[in-house]
Order: structure tokens, then sequence, then C-alpha cells
């Protein structure tokens, strides 16, 4: 089943704003079946992971020194490159030719 472009499909409102205008825009550039836009709404919610743990690492930094004085990597720096290859794999699942959700972590100074 192939979805038409005036067909009025329903955005994910749990999806952040910027992921919420990615989706939008990508459904009314390409027509998709049902499975594809599970795979579209799979990829703007790893996107949503990779802004949230970008966040974090700005506040916190890239490492930290742990109990015993180790230099130890953020986890949310991990979970941030993770994200990034599970939202690359999706969008090539979906064979698009387009760019990333234009989101930018809000500043924090």
């Amino acid at each position: 089943m192939t979805f038409k472009h005036t067909k009025k499909l329903k955005i994910p409102k749990h999806l952040s704003l910027e992921s919420r205008n990615f989706y939008r825009k990508v459904i009314e550039e390409f027509e998709f079946s049902e499975h594809h836009l599970k795979i579209l709404q799979a990829a703007c919610e790893t996107w949503d992971r990779i802004v949230e743990a970008r966040v974090e690492v700005e506040k916190k930094g890239q490492f930290f020194v742990d109990r015993w004085g180790q230099p130890r990597e953020n986890p949310a720096a991990k979970s941030e490159r993770d994200q990034k290859v599970v939202f690359a794999r999706l969008i090539r699942e979906l064979n698009l030719d387009i760019s990333a959700p234009d989101s930018r972590p809000p500043s924090l100074y």
C-alpha cells in the first residue's frame, strides 16, 4: 500500500518540533508504503535521541573523571555516536536523498 501525497497522514506527536517538520517534509516529497512510514518514524525518534545526548554532552563534557581518578567518556557521547549510526542506516533504508533535521541543541549560555 503506497500513500499518496493527497492522503492526510498523522505525524507522531511525541516527536520534537524539528523531527515533526522533517517527517512532514519527507512525506510531502516522497511516496511510501506503510512499513516505510514506520522506518521514517524510527529515524525521527533516533534523531531526537541524538539531540538529547548532544545536550547532555554539552552540559557535562565529553569526558569525566571517575571515583578512581580515571578519565572516562560520558555515556551520552557514546549514545550520540551509536544513534548517529542507527539514523544513517534508517535513512539509507528509506533511500532518501535528503538532509537530516535542522536541529541544534539549545545554547547553554
